[in-house]
Formats: C-alpha cells, structure tokens, sequence
C-alpha cells in the first residue's frame, strides 16, 4: 500500500527525578546528602532510510513515545539516560508541526539517505538532594521532578525525489511509457485511473546515464483544487526538473490533444503548492511533449494541430508509441538533455 501523508502522535521521554538520600555508613555518624540526579529523557528523531518508500508502517501505528530517564538513586549515582527513538521515513519526507490552531510548522525536509532530524527533544533530569548542599545547609531535602519531554502532532508528507515527472489525462499510456523504458512494473489496463499512486522506475542510457522518472497517476480538469485526488498527485512533482505532458492522440479518448494539453498546462499553473518553500513552482518547469499511441493514430491531423500548437509555445513534442516502443530512444535522450543542464540562474 503506498501512503504519502498520515499524522502522528510523538512523546519525547520524561526525565528522571533527582533522588533525596543520606550517606548512612558505620563509622560517619553524619553522612551528607547522597541523593543523584535523574537521568534525561530519549529524544525522536526522524531519519531517511533508503529501505523504505512509502509511509504505510505510521498510518496503522501512529503514536510513537521515546524512552524516559531512570530516576536519581543514592550513593550520588545519576540515573541512566532514556534511550533517543529513531523513526525511519522514506527519502523525501517533509515532516510539519501540526499547531494548536491546525497550522503547518515546518520542522525539516528529509532528501539524503542517512539525514536525521530532531523532532521532539527529551526532559532533563532533576537535581537529587545532593545538588543542593551548601556551606549554610548540610543536609538539604530538596529535590527537582524530572521536566517532561516535547509532545507534538506531526505530519509526514512524502514528495517523490524524481528528475523527471509523467503528467496528463488518465489513459494517456504513462504507466505504458514507464514500464517500456524502465524496471518499474505499474498496473496498467484500457480505463481510466488504473494507476492510483505514483510510481518511479530508473531508466538506463548508454555511456553510464541514468535519471529517476516518476509516473504520476491521471490528472483531470480541477485537479489543483483536489478532484480526483489531484493536489496529492500534484504535490509529487514539485520537485522534478522536468515534466513531460503524455498526450493521447489517437481518437479513442475523444477528447482533443490541444486541448488536452491546455487543460493539464492550466491545472500545473493554478496549484498552489503544498506549503514546501524549497519546492519549484509547476509552472516554471522545464516541458517537453510527447504524442503517444501514434500507432493507432487515425487521423493525422490530430497531430498536425498539436505539432503547430506547440511549436508556438516552444515545447518540443515528440511522436511515440509507448506500446510499439517507436520514437522512445529520442524521447528518451531529450529528457536526458533536460535533466543534465544547468539551472539558469
């Protein structure tokens, strides 16, 4: 089951009280205080595992608590630390604070395989009786409870780290596309929204080339305002370099690839984003178009009108057959070009 976005419960551990003791030994009648100090609570921490792709263990588990500090014992010695809890996510997480008013804190990005970041610090230990001892009081009964640990209400939002990203209306032939070019197995069959979540397959080029492509369930008109699930496929390419609009230009869909075209340009410039500052708007990405299923292409001028529509907008389109295989090799190389220059500055 692949899930990219569930709330969790985290508890930071308390930690220990400082103990109230006197020496009691044969032969020291008057022992001075012995009571340790309490042990600090386990902090949670959140760390990107490349053995992990989706969020799924955290939908049924979400409550997470961290171990608490041993408590002060006698003889001066201080209780044993709570052990800090590591929570694996899968590269690409983005984990917000929920606030009390339902706002989104950011509290880190998690791109790099091994990053950790802290979010819900441990209590400090308290001070045993011990601490307290001065030149004016020998024998102080004071002692200090543990603090508790951070409680917070986190959410996970996992965005896909892809260089290239797939869109346009279901049934294009992207899961098609991903699976002619790549390792990557999606569910593929003749209707619509067969693919459900986003899939990823690296595609291999000579010379040791290689970039990761992301297959992007259907999107339809209004997907920036959710229909259709559309903000949650969305928010999986904001942080591509290029996207590539698989347009259908057979007769089958009835639709018109211009408008189709449009239709997707639309949905990429109205979405808002999902609160990621360091994500690229969808609409200033790099685009490149490909015209699939050419094999079952009917009527020509279907894809006269797009070849002139686009080359107005600049977008380079090429002619492919996802299912044949024709023109992939190009395709495939314009991406690679893509991918491989230098943002401009």
């Amino acid at each position: 089951m692949f899930v990219d976005e569930v709330d969790i419960q985290i508890l930071a551990g308390d930690g220990g009280n400082g103990c109230m003791a006197f020496r009691r030994e044969k032969f020291v009648p008057r022992g001075g205080p012995s009571g340790g100090d309490g042990g600090k609570g386990g902090s949670v921490f959140l760390v990107a595992s490349p053995h992990h792709n989706t969020l799924v263990t955290y939908r049924f588990h979400p409550e997470f608590k961290a171990e608490r500090g041993q408590h002060g014992q006698g003889s001066n010695r201080t209780g044993y630390d709570g052990s800090d809890l590591l929570l694996d996510v899968p590269p690409g997480t983005v984990a917000y604070e929920i606030g009390t008013d339902g706002d989104l804190i950011p509290l880190g990005d998690l791109t790099t395989p091994g990053e950790k970041i802290l979010v819900a610090r441990g209590g400090h230990g308290g001070r045993g009786n011990a601490a307290f001892a001065t030149a004016t009081n020998r024998a102080p009964r004071r002692t200090e409870p543990g603090r508790p640990g951070e409680t917070r209400k986190v959410r996970l939002r996992l965005k896909l780290l892809a260089d290239v990203g797939l869109v346009g209306f279901p049934n294009a032939g992207k899961s098609t596309l991903i699976s002619r070019v790549s390792a990557a197995r999606p569910k593929i069959a003749d209707y619509p929204f067969t693919t459900l979540t986003p899939n990823l397959g690296v595609v291999q080029l000579s010379d040791d080339r290689s970039f990761v492509l992301a297959d992007v369930p259907g999107l339809i008109e209004g997907a920036h305002e959710g229909h259709g699930l559309g903000t949650k496929f969305l928010a999986h390419l904001e942080r591509t370099k290029v996207l590539v609009h698989v347009i259908d230009v057979s007769s089958a869909s009835g639709r018109d690839p211009v408008e189709d075209f449009e239709v997707i340009c639309r949905e990429l410039e109205l979405f808002q984003g999902s609160g990621d500052d360091t994500a690229e708007s969808l609409s200033t990405k790099r685009r490149i178009a490909a015209a699939n299923k050419i094999d079952a292409l009917d009527d020509p001028e279907r894809l006269t009108q797009l070849k002139k529509h686009l080359k107005k907008k600049k977008v380079p389109l090429f002619a492919i057959s996802s299912a044949s295989g024709e023109g992939l090799p190009q395709l495939l190389e314009a991406m690679w070009k893509e991918v491989s220059r230098e943002p401009e500055a």
